[in-house]
């Protein structure tokens, strides 16, 4: 009797603590394998902007990134826009602090101006995409309440579900749930709830290739079920650790950047 009394306790206990990982190990692990992968990195990006009706629009960027210190501490972001013509020549860059909010400047073309981004309109929209500034370099760990809420499969992937609610009221959104691949770790898909409760952004991680050993998102999709609206983005002559120099981000290098990076 003892021992099935045991047994039956183990049972009811095991779902709280089966997982190999904490939510916040996972979360880590996740932005490690998202977003801090290399010394640094290069990518050609064309973000295709999906209307309800299938009218489409396209961007097409130079991403730079150089990590500072340990995977998941500061980072340094440079684009640079090259089509279509009313974003042509225009830059973007972040200087980003976990633990504090970022740095972001974009230089407009036009008007010939440096402007910094405050730090509030980090959820608003880039360039018009379904992606937020915040979504492009990342949101901090610590802003969050993480909870592993089950695991499941995903395709081929087994994964683990991460619920993600904000210790403040600075999203639009109520919660989140994150399917953590377990073997790369890459988040292969994310779900926004409102205010209300109710899912209205989905994104996915659409295609994943090796390169130089490291697993990479290179195809992704963010699409409001709201709005109809979707943008898809795709990675291409992707590389890693070609020694980005400090230089790059500065405000000088935002109106004229050096082609060797930028090309």
């Amino acid at each position: 009797m003892l021992k099935y009394l045991i047994l039956l306790m183990i049972a009811v206990l095991l779902p709280l603590n089966s997982f190999a990982v904490t939510p916040e190990e996972a979360m880590k692990n996740a932005q490690a394998a998202f977003l801090y992968q290399g010394k640094d990195f290069k990518a050609r990006v064309v973000m295709r902007l999906i209307g309800k009706s299938g009218s489409e629009r396209a961007r097409e960027i130079t991403m730079l990134r150089k990590n500072y210190g340990e995977s998941g501490g500061d980072q340094k972001y440079f684009m640079y826009f090259y089509q279509p013509a009313d974003v042509k020549n225009m830059a973007f860059m972040v200087y980003k602090y976990p633990g504090r909010d970022d740095d972001r400047w974009l230089f407009v073309p036009a008007l010939n101006m440096v402007r910094r981004i405050a730090a509030q309109d980090r959820r608003s929209s880039f360039v018009g995409s379904d992606f937020t500034y915040e979504d492009i370099s990342g949101r901090d760990i610590a802003d969050d309440t993480h909870t592993i809420v089950k695991e499941e499969k995903l395709g081929e992937a087994d994964c683990l579900v991460v619920k993600s609610t904000p210790k403040a009221g600075d999203t639009d959104y109520m919660h989140k749930l994150s399917w953590i691949d377990k073997k790369t770790f890459l988040p292969l898909k994310e779900e926004y709830y409102d205010k209300r409760g109710a899912l209205y952004k989905v994104f996915t991680a659409d295609e994943v290739k090796e390169i130089k050993g490291f697993p990479t998102v290179v195809k992704r999709t963010m699409k409001n079920l709201q709005s109809g609206h979707s943008t898809e983005t795709t990675f291409t002559a992707i590389d890693y650790n070609i020694g980005i120099e400090d230089s790059l981000f500065t405000e000088r290098y935002l109106k004229q950047p050096p082609r060797k990076w930028i090309e």
